[in-house]
C-alpha cells in the first residue's frame, strides 16, 4: 500500500512540473507570437502602402507631406529628425553617464551608492509626457538665454531631454558592466602603482567595454523610439536639416499625429503609419544587431 502510493505520490509531482513546464512555455512563446504578430501586421499593411508608392520615393525622397493635397512620400525628412535627436542624445548622455557609472562603480562608498543608485534609477520612472513639458516649458527657454534665435520648437531641447531621460540606463547598465570586472585587475593595477582613477579609466573601464557598449545600445535604442518628448517640443514638422537648432519631426512622431482616428481605415495616408512603423523596426534592429555584434566582439572571459 505504501509502495503504491508512493508511485501515485511521483506521477501526480511529475504531472504537476509537467504543467508548470507548459505554463513556462506557454509565457515564453506568447510573447514570440506577439512579436511575431506585431511584425506580420506591419509588413501586411505596408504592403498596401507600397502597393501604390515606389520605394525608391519611399526612401530616398526629401519631402514628407502625405496629408497635403498633393502627397509626397520621402521619409528622409522623418528619418533624419530622429537620428538627430538621437545623435543630440547621445552626445549628451555619453560623458555625464559614462562618468556617473565609473563614480559608482569605483570611487563611491556602499552606503552612498545605495542611495545615489535608487535615485538615479527613479528619473527612468517619470511620464516620458513629463519629459516633454520639461522640455518645451523649461529646457528650451533656458536654451534661449544662451541661443537667443533659438525657435520655441526644436531638436535641441528635445534631445538633451532624452538624454536625461536615459541616463539611469546607460549609467546602471555601465556601472553593473563595470562591477563585474574581477577585482584582481584593480588590485594588480594598484599594486603597479597605477591610481585609483587610471585604474578606473585605463583597466576597469577596457574590461567592461562590451557591457558599456550594450548600455549605449539599449539606450540609443530607447532614444529612437521616444515618442512624447518629440512629438511635444521638437514642433512635428518635417524637415531634412542637420542643424538641431530647427525644429523638425521624428518617425514616432509622426505616427502620434496621424493615429487619432481621422484617418479613413486603409486609405493610403492611414497605411503611411505602418510603412514608417516598419522602418522605425528595422532601424531599431540594426542597432540591436550592432549591440549583440559589439558584445561578442569585446567580450572578455576571465
Amino acid at each position: 500500500m505504501a509502495s503504491a502510493l508512493t508511485v501515485g505520490e511521483r506521477r501526480r509531482q511529475r504531472l504537476r512540473e509537467r504543467a508548470i513546464e507548459f505554463v513556462l512555455l506557454a509565457a515564453a512563446a506568447s510573447s514570440v507570437f506577439v512579436t511575431l504578430s506585431i511584425v506580420g501586421v506591419l509588413i501586411f499593411e505596408s504592403i498596401g502602402f507600397f502597393r501604390s508608392v515606389p520605394i525608391t520615393e519611399f526612401l530616398f525622397g526629401t519631402v514628407w507631406t502625405p496629408l497635403f493635397a498633393n502627397p509626397r512620400y520621402g521619409i528622409l525628412p522623418l528619418l533624419g529628425g530622429t537620428l538627430l535627436s538621437t545623435v543630440v542624445a547621445l552626445l549628451f548622455v555619453a560623458p555625464i553617464g559614462l562618468i556617473t557609472a565609473i563614480y559608482l562603480s569605483e570611487f563611491a562608498s556602499p552606503r552612498t551608492r545605495e542611495i545615489i543608485k535608487p535615485i538615479l534609477e527613479l528619473l527612468s520612472g517619470v511620464p516620458t509626457v513629463v519629459y516633454g513639458f520639461f522640455a518645451l516649458l523649461f529646457m528650451t527657454p533656458f536654451l534661449q538665454t544662451f541661443v537667443p534665435d533659438l525657435p520655441g520648437f526644436n531638436i535641441l531641447s528635445a534631445g538633451i531631454v532624452i538624454g536625461i531621460m536615459i541616463i539611469p540606463y546607460v549609467a546602471s547598465l555601465s556601472e553593473d558592466a563595470m562591477r563585474a570586472v574581477p577585482n584582481n585587475l584593480r588590485d594588480g593595477s594598484l599594486a603597479m602603482g597605477a591610481t585609483r582613477l587610471e585604474t578606473a579609466v585605463k583597466v576597469v573601464l577596457p574590461a567592461a567595454t562590451s557591457g558599456v557598449a550594450a548600455a549605449f545600445i539599449l539606450g540609443i535604442s530607447r532614444a529612437v523610439g521616444e515618442t512624447m518628448i518629440v512629438a511635444i517640443a521638437a514642433g512635428q514638422q518635417p524637415n531634412l536639416t542637420i542643424d538641431p537648432r530647427e525644429p523638425a519631426a521624428t518617425i514616432t512622431a509622426y505616427i502620434v499625429q496621424v493615429a487619432l482616428g481621422d484617418l479613413p481605415h486603409g486609405s493610403l495616408a492611414y497605411q503611411t503609419i505602418f510603412a514608417t512603423g516598419l522602418a522605425l523596426l528595422l532601424l531599431t534592429l540594426v542597432f540591436n544587431i550592432a549591440g549583440f555584434w559589439l558584445r561578442h566582439k569585446f567580450r572578455e572571459v576571465y
